[in-house]
C-alpha cells in the first residue's frame, strides 16, 4: 500500500502584511429577497499578506462565500444587489475596477477552487483541456495533476469529469486553479504585473472555498501539503474558506472568524485555537466533532441497545463488482468491490471508512438495491423493509419543486397511507427529526443545509425502515449542524431500533456514531473491530495512516 507522509504541517512563521497582495476595506454587500433586505457583509476590512494562508471560518450564512466571491470580482449577480467598499488584488479593484482589468486579474493573478467540482468542471470538456484552458502546455497540465495527487495523470488527461470520483474531480479543480498565469501575461491598464503571479505559473492569490470537504483524510493531507508548498516555494497567498477548524489548524497562518456578515475575531492560528476571545469562536470550537475528543452523549445509550441484540438487520456476503476501466485499454477491468462480507446488527451502527475510490459508495448502493452485484448476496432481515438511503447532498436528493411535506407525503402514499392522513403523518415525522410544522410548507431551497438533511431523514423514515444507509450525511454541514444530525441518528437508534450503515471519510464522525468501524482499501475490507478498539489499537498500517491524517485542534 502507498505510504504518503501524513505528518501535520506546521504553519509558516508569521509573515508581515506591509505589502498585502489583497486589501479589503469597509466591504458591504446587501441584496433584496422576498423576505426583505439581507445584509450579507457589514463593513468587512481585511488584509492578506504575500505568502500568507488565511483561513476564513464560520457557519453557513456567515458571509464567507460572499466575501470570497467579491475577492474574485464576482459579487452576487442581481439588479437588487448593492456593493460598497473596495477589494484590491494586485493593484486591481475587484469591485469597482473595469471589466477588462478584472478579467485579466482572474486569468493571471487569481486562482479559484470551489466546493462542488462537478458543477465547476465543464462536462463537455476532457480533463486535459480544462486544466490547460489558461494556456498551460500539456506537460504543465500533467505536472499540475501530479502535484495534486492525481494517480496516472497522463490517462486522466483523456478522461471526462463524470468518469472521476468526487475526490479526483476536486484534485483536478485545484490543478486547473494553480495553472493561472501559465500563459503569456496580458497587461490590463490597471494590472500590476509585478504582483500578478507568485512565480512558475502559480497565481499570486488562490481562493479555495471548502476545497477538502469532499475528500478523504489522506487526500486532505496531500492537498494541505500542496497548499503549504505553494506558499513556501512560490509565495502564493491563499484564502482558505472552511467550516472545519481542524483543517485551518493544520495550515493557516491566521484565522478570521465570521458571523452574520461581520468579522468577529482575527488572529494567529495559535491564539484563535488556544485563547479565543469571542463567544462565537468559543462555540465553534466546542461544537467541532474531533477525533481526539469524543463527547459523552446518547451514543452510549445506543451502544447499550445494540449490545443487547444478536440478530443481523443486514448481511452482505461475498459481494463483488467490476467495471470496464475508464480511459483504459479495451477489455481492462476495474474491481470496485472485491469479495466483501459485512453484517450490521439490528439496532447497531457500522461505519465504513476509506479513501475515495475504495468501493465504499458502490457497496452502499449494492446494499440499497440501486446497483447490482456481479456476485454475492444481500440479505435483509424479515420485516425490516427495504433499506433507505440518506445522501450526502440533501439539496440534490430532495425534489426542488415539491414542498418538504409533499415529498414526505408522496413516500407515505406509496406505503398505503391515505391522502387524508398523509399530511398529519408527515408533520409527525418532521417533528421526530426536530423540524416544526412550518417546514412542511417550505421548499428545499428555503432550508439550511442541516434542516435539509433532517428533512431527507424524515422522508427516509416514511417507509418505516429498520435500516438506514447513510452516504456522507454530514460532510457538507457546519460543525453544529453535523453534531445535531448525528445526535438525531443516535436518538432514532435508541427510540426505534434502527440500524445504521454509514459511509464516511471523516474518522471523527465514524468514531462518534458507530459501534463498529470497517476500513476499506482497494475494494476490500482490511480491518474491522469495535470502534473504540480500532481507534485505540489499529492493526493495519493503512488504518494508522488514516488516523494520523485526520485533522484535529487538540
Amino acid at each position: 500500500m502507498p505510504d504518503p507522509s501524513t505528518d501535520r504541517i506546521a504553519t509558516a512563521p508569521s509573515r508581515g502584511i506591509d505589502e498585502p497582495v489583497c486589501r479589503v476595506e469597509d466591504l458591504t454587500v446587501d441584496f433584496e429577497t422576498a423576505d426583505g433586505l439581507v445584509r450579507a457583509l457589514r463593513g468587512v476590512s481585511l488584509e492578506i499578506g504575500r505568502g500568507e494562508i488565511l483561513a476564513l471560518v464560520g457557519e453557513s450564512g456567515s458571509g464567507k462565500t460572499v466575501l470570497s466571491s467579491c475577492l474574485l470580482g464576482l459579487p452576487p449577480a442581481s439588479l437588487k444587489t448593492t456593493v460598497g467598499g473596495s477589494v484590491v488584488v494586485a493593484g486591481v479593484d475587484m469591485v469597482n475596477g473595469s471589466d477588462a482589468d478584472r478579467r485579466v486579474a482572474r486569468r493571471q493573478t487569481i486562482g479559484a477552487v470551489f466546493q462542488d467540482p462537478l458543477t465547476s468542471l465543464d462536462p463537455m470538456m476532457r480533463i486535459g483541456d480544462q486544466v490547460a484552458e489558461r494556456g498551460a502546455t500539456r506537460a504543465r497540465a500533467t505536472a499540475a495533476l501530479e502535484d495534486c495527487g492525481v494517480p496516472e495523470p497522463g490517462m486522466r488527461l483523456r478522461q471526462w469529469p463524470h468518469q472521476l470520483s468526487g475526490g479526483l474531480r476536486q484534485r483536478v479543480s485545484i490543478a486547473a486553479a494553480i495553472t493561472a498565469g501559465s500563459s503569456t501575461p496580458r497587461r490590463g491598464p490597471g494590472v500590476d504585473t509585478a504582483q500578478a503571479s507568485a512565480g512558475d505559473g502559480v497565481p499570486a492569490l488562490l481562493i479555495a472555498d471548502e476545497p477538502t470537504t469532499a475528500l478523504d483524510v489522506r487526500v486532505q493531507a496531500q492537498i494541505i501539503a500542496l497548499f503549504a508548498r505553494l506558499r513556501d516555494e512560490h509565495g502564493c497567498s491563499i484564502v482558505l474558506v472552511t467550516h472545519d477548524l481542524g483543517v485551518a489548524a493544520q495550515i493557516a497562518d491566521r484565522i478570521a472568524v465570521m458571523s452574520a456578515g461581520e468579522l468577529c475575531e482575527v488572529g494567529s492560528t495559535e491564539q484563535i485555537l488556544r485563547d479565543p476571545q469571542h463567544e462565537y469562536t468559543k462555540s465553534l470550537l466546542a461544537a467541532r466533532i474531533d477525533i481526539n475528543r469524543m463527547p459523552v452523549s446518547i451514543t452510549e445509550r445506543s451502544r447499550v441497545v445494540a449490545e443487547r441484540r444478536d440478530d443481523d438487520a443486514l448481511r452482505l456476503e461475498g459481494i463483488s463488482k467490476h467495471y470496464p476501466k475508464a480511459g483504459g485499454r479495451r477489455g481492462e477491468i476495474f474491481t470496485a468491490v472485491d469479495d466483501v462480507s459485512l453484517t450490521v446488527p439490528a439496532g447497531g451502527s457500522v461505519a465504513l471508512v476509506g479513501e475515495s475510490g475504495c468501493g465504499k459508495s458502490t457497496l452502499l448502493r449494492i446494499a440499497a438495491g440501486l446497483t447490482k452485484a456481479d456476485s454475492g448476496g444481500v440479505h435483509v432481515a424479515p420485516g425490516s423493509g427495504r433499506p433507505q438511503l440518506v445522501f450526502q447532498d440533501a439539496g440534490s436528493s430532495l425534489t426542488p419543486w415539491f414542498s418538504i411535506g409533499q415529498g414526505i407525503e408522496e413516500r407515505l402514499r406509496v406505503q398505503g397511507v391515505s391522502r387524508r392522513e398523509a399530511p398529519d403523518r408527515a408533520r409527525e415525522l418532521l417533528a421526530q427529526v426536530g423540524l416544526d410544522a412550518r417546514a412542511a410548507g417550505a421548499r428545499p431551497r428555503a432550508l439550511s443545509g442541516g434542516q435539509r438533511q433532517r428533512a431527507a431523514i424524515a422522508r427516509a423514515l416514511a417507509s418505516d425502515p429498520r435500516i438506514l444507509l447513510c452516504d456522507e450525511p454530514v460532510s457538507a454541514l457546519d460543525a453544529s449542524h453535523a453534531s445535531r444530525v448525528l445526535d438525531l441518528l443516535d436518538e432514532l437508534r435508541a427510540s426505534l431500533g434502527i440500524a445504521l450503515l454509514m459511509v464516511t471519510h471523516d474518522l471523527a464522525v465514524a468514531r462518534r456514531i458507530s459501534d463498529e468501524t470497517a476500513v476499506m482499501y482497494g475494494g476490500r475490507i482490511i480491518e474491522r473491530s469495535a470502534s473504540e478498539q480500532l481507534f485505540a489499537e489499529p492493526r493495519e498500517d493503512y488504518t494508522r495512516q488514516l488516523i494520523a491524517a485526520s485533522p484535529s485542534v487538540y
